[in-house]
């Protein structure tokens, strides 16, 4: 398989399956108090460029389908495409690799919460309880899965 072909593949297998996870746990993945499972995928950047993309228009299609409101589908996939790149910018740092998408989001989705969603709750609670579910999905579930693709090598050349 040629390299364009691998990178668009890799883009839209993981585009796919953030979708799916975004959707099948919807209850969880939206809303003032979220740990959407999806983004235990931004961590691919570090093992592939083609996570950048991927991970940028499964947000897009999940929010979409999850009835997420435009500024959330677009500015939450700003953050998501900022997260990604950051994530693969500091690759070399495997246990730093779930901050990004930490940081980003929770100032990203805080912020989309209450100004776009109009949520009575301080700004500052808000990021925090975004922080909190982004933690528990980047390095509870997200960095055991670096270590595992890792492990097995999965995204071996």
């Amino acid at each position: 398989m040629n390299n364009k072909t691998r990178f668009i593949t890799q883009a839209g297998l993981i585009g796919a399956i953030y979708v799916v996870l975004t959707v099948i746990f919807a209850p969880i993945s939206f809303g003032e108090v979220q740990v959407r499972i999806a983004e235990a995928l931004t961590i691919l950047p570090y093992f592939t460029p083609a996570a950048i993309p991927g991970l940028f228009v499964g947000c897009i299609l999940g929010n979409f389908i999850g009835g997420a409101i435009l500024y959330d589908i677009i500015f939450g996939s700003i953050a998501s495409l900022i997260s990604a790149i950051l994530v693969y910018l500091i690759r070399r740092h495997k246990y730093i690799v779930p901050i990004p998408p930490i940081v980003v989001n929770a100032i990203a989705v805080g912020l989309i919460l209450k100004y776009a969603y109009a949520v009575p709750l301080p700004l500052i609670s808000l990021m925090m309880f975004v922080a909190i579910g982004q933690t528990i999905a980047c390095y509870g579930l997200g960095f055991p899965l670096l270590i595992l693709l890792r492990k097995y090598n999965i995204f071996r050349k």
